[in-house]
């Protein structure tokens, strides 16, 4: 049987129920046997995880000794995150009592909490950048600094795609270690149902960075003359503007707002869709997604996916195999390809390989093997003393 560690999770917020990928890891990584080191407790832990919470109330020592400690750190480190005092103490007593063998950073900003103290305490160390920590922190100096700071105390870094490892390397932060794990989909809960002719789906929450409007300008234009249907599943500022547009564009009929929905109810909503669509974009502050959980969980169900070409989206869909990619802001491109996935003749061979992309690459029980893996090779190194 292949060795197993006891995992510290390190994560911000902790229980957040739609951080999917980071929950499967405190539930099943190493067979569960997890803790959890959280900036804050949410006050629901339904995996049963011995917590700490690095932000709970400071002992008096550490309120006086807060501001030299967080201006050293953010001198010498480039960050101010870093714990110190008797907090710091705590920690390290929590982690040893509870013999952790193994920390894995959930996002780049989490791993700069222990990176250090990690390798103090002669502890493998690992992170996993994921979205905002490798696209919009890049855009603070300060972080730049802090990641290059932290880079040669990890054992390894994972990310959900190519395209952030790039972007970090653009800055002059890389790990000679790192390797590109999506955070994947249960391919055996996301499976085809029976697809309705002519629908669509659109998933996410109804704000500027999530580009609903175009979504809705594109498919207006897009189904004129066209038997089509899109379900819009989302809540938001921008949801009753979508509405009153949906009417002045006069497809009131042919668009459904659900609003905000249980992630069940999504997938449900998945397995019976033709076509899945997503204009994600670069927001103002730079921040960009890694590779979207709702594009994988797509491609399992078997719907061809209409996107844009931004961050890890074009290393999991394949132009005019599983769908279709065009620029960010390209509204006029976008419904075109709505179009062009709805004038076919036969959607099922798009929806087939849409299916067999997933199969083959985004299998969250054959990813999660993946990282486990490269955690018992680099800690076998580390034994050895290579």
């Amino acid at each position: 049987m292949s060795r197993q560690f006891k995992t510290c999770i390190v994560t911000s917020d902790y229980h957040v129920p739609g951080e999917t990928f980071i929950n499967r890891h405190i539930e099943h990584i190493f067979g569960g046997d997890t803790v959890v080191l959280c900036g804050r407790f949410n006050g629901s832990n339904p995996y049963d995880k011995p917590l700490f919470e690095r932000r709970s109330k400071l002992s008096l020592s550490d309120k006086v000794l807060a501001p030299v400690a967080m201006g050293w750190n953010s001198l010498t480190e480039g960050t101010g995150r870093l714990p110190f005092g008797a907090n710091r103490t705590r920690l390290m007593q929590w982690l040893h009592d509870q013999k952790v063998e193994v920390i894995l950073a959930e996002f780049g900003t989490q791993a700069l909490v222990v990176a250090k103290l990690a390798n103090e305490m002669n502890l493998p160390v690992f992170s996993y950048f994921r979205g905002t920590d490798a696209s919009r922190a890049l855009t603070s100096p300060q972080r730049v600094k802090s990641y290059r700071k932290m880079m040669p105390r990890l054992d390894g870094i994972f990310s959900v795609s190519q395209f952030l490892l790039d972007n970090l390397a653009k800055h002059g932060v890389s790990h000679p270690n790192a390797h590109v794990v999506p955070s994947g989909v249960d391919v055996r809960r996301f499976v085809p149902g029976e697809k309705v002719p002519g629908s669509c789906l659109a998933v996410g929450r109804m704000v500027d960075k999530k580009a609903p409007q175009i979504t809705l300008r594109a498919f207006a234009a897009a189904a004129k003359g066209r038997e089509a249907h899109l379900t819009f599943i989302g809540d938001g500022p921008l949801l009753e503007p979508c509405k009153a547009l949906a009417a002045e564009l006069g497809v009131a009929a042919q668009v459904t707002f659900t609003g905000a929905l249980p992630h069940d109810a999504v997938r449900q909503h998945l397995l019976t869709t033709e076509t899945f669509l997503q204009h994600s974009i670069t927001d103002r502050n730079g921040n960009t997604e890694g590779l979207p959980t709702a594009i994988q969980e797509a491609l399992a169900a078997g719907c061809i996916t209409v996107s844009t070409l931004h961050a890890g989206i074009p290393e999991a869909v394949t132009e005019g195999e599983t769908g279709f990619m065009v620029p960010e802001w390209d509204e006029e491109g976008f419904a075109g390809a709505i179009a062009k996935v709805l004038d076919l003749p036969d959607r099922a061979a798009m929806s087939r390989a849409a299916r067999a992309t997933a199969e083959a690459k985004f299998d969250n029980a054959v990813l999660l093997n993946k990282v486990e893996d490269e955690i018992r090779r680099c800690v076998a190194l580390r034994d050895s003393g290579v």
